[in-house]
Formats: C-alpha cells, structure tokens, sequence
C-alpha cells in the first residue's frame, strides 16, 4: 500500500467508514460520497455532506458541513449536524502497523435530543441501530482476521475532541421545556487501542462513541433538569399553601 492509499484511506474511515480508496475522478467527492453511503447504512439514518477539502502534502483535512437526521417520529429534522471534522494524522506511521491519527477534532457539533414520555429518545434509538449495524469485530477482535488475512491496514486514533457541543435538549414531552445546553468539551482516547482497528471498522467505532459520550451528557441533564423542575413545583406548592394559612390567620 503506498502513502497515498494510505492518506485517503485514513480520512475515509475516520468520519464514517468506506473500503479501500478506488476511486476514479474526484477525490474529495469520492470521499464525500463515501461517508453519505456508509454513514446512511450504519445509523439507518440520512447522512451527508457538503464537502470535503483534502490536504495530502501535510497529512490533513476537513469534512465539512457533516448532519444525521433525526428518526421520523421525532420533531427536528437533524439529529447531529457540525460545521467542521479536522484530522492529524501521523505521517511517520504510515509504514507502521496500526497507522496512527494523533488527533480528530470535531468542531461546535449540534445535538438535538428529544426525550418521549415512555422513556425513549432518539438518539437512543440511532444508537440501537449502530449497534445492530456495526459490525461485530469493531469492538472486539476475537472475529477480526489474521494478519494474514487481512487486506487492509489496523488504524489507532490517539484522541478524540469533540469541542464545545450544543446540545438541545427537549424535555416537552416531560412536561419540561427545551433546553439549550453547551456541554464540556469531550475528550475520547485510543479508539483501536495498541493494535488499532482494520480500517473498515474504525469509522464505525468513531461514529458509535462519539454518539455514545453526547448520550451520556443528554441523560446527565435531563436527570438534573427534571429534578429541578420537580424542586421548583414543591417549592411553589409549599409557598401557595403557606401563603393559604397566613391568608386565613391574618
């Protein structure tokens, strides 16, 4: 595999999984087809892109203007949307085995989340999808082929930023309101750990934690909203009775 393979290769699966590079004509469109494809089939969702900028002589790019649509029976349109990904890639490691990305920084995504009152949400349930859809070898490597076997190179990514995500958090449903939150920047570590993961399979990986650490973050502040909601309610109870028995003393 020579370093351009390698380069393109890497940045494909790093933003939501494709094969290896043979493409024909346009780089950065193959690219950004790629990710529409096999980000639509993994989240069983809608993905797209607006496009892509790849800079070979320095080992880095941006994918721009990334969303996911919201599952039908929910109220927005998207579920995740950001304006920028920008990748690192060690260049010293394309003739290692994993290669490595030092870093994946995804700049200011938008999350909305939406909450049911039978206790379901939606990105729960893109999540499920990933889940059934991803395949298994991703998160453990008692399925993934041998060296031998394989045809495509094992991938680490040092780390993973996704910085300063707003997340809309829409508790209507909750008798709650929505509610507009900017959660801590998310710092995700060795996806692939030591030996990394075939190259297919890391996008996936990627898309599934990501996913997984705003879900993490949405369930934190709705327990905390809710609670409180709940403590203003007793509050204002406790008040309009208060306010009852001076009314009737005085």
């Amino acid at each position: 595999m020579n370093k351009l393979s390698a380069l393109i290769l890497i940045i494909l699966l790093a933003c939501g999984g494709a094969l290896w590079f043979v493409a024909n004509g346009s780089l950065n469109d193959y690219i950004k087809q790629q990710i529409e494809v096999t980000g639509s089939s993994l989240t069983a969702q809608t993905v797209t892109v607006e496009n892509v900028d790849i800079r070979l002589s320095t080992g880095a790019g941006t994918i721009n203007g990334f969303t996911i649509t919201n599952p039908s029976n929910y109220n927005y349109s998207h579920l995740f949307s950001l304006e920028t990904i920008t990748l690192d890639i060690n260049l010293k490691s394309l003739t290692d085995d994993p290669i490595v990305i030092d870093e994946i920084i995804i700049n200011s995504p938008q999350a909305f989340v939406e909450f049911t009152k039978n206790g379901q949400s939606n990105i729960k349930e893109v999540l499920d999808a990933i889940n059934e859809n991803i395949p298994k070898s991703s998160s453990t490597n008692e399925s993934a082929p041998s060296k031998s076997e394989q045809t495509e190179p094992n991938i680490r990514v040092n780390k993973l930023i996704l910085a300063g995500t707003n997340l809309s958090l829409d508790l209507s449903q909750l008798g709650n309101k929505t509610h507009q939150l900017t959660l801590p920047d998310i710092h995700l570590k060795d996806i692939g750990k030591e030996s990394g993961l075939p190259a297919s399979l890391l996008g996936a990986e990627i898309t599934k934690q990501a996913l997984a650490a705003i879900w993490k973050q949405a369930k934190k502040s709705q327990k905390k909203k809710l609670q409180a909601k709940l403590t203003d309610t007793l509050k204002e109870k406790a008040l309009d009775k208060l306010g009852s028995f001076l009314k009737k003393k005085s």
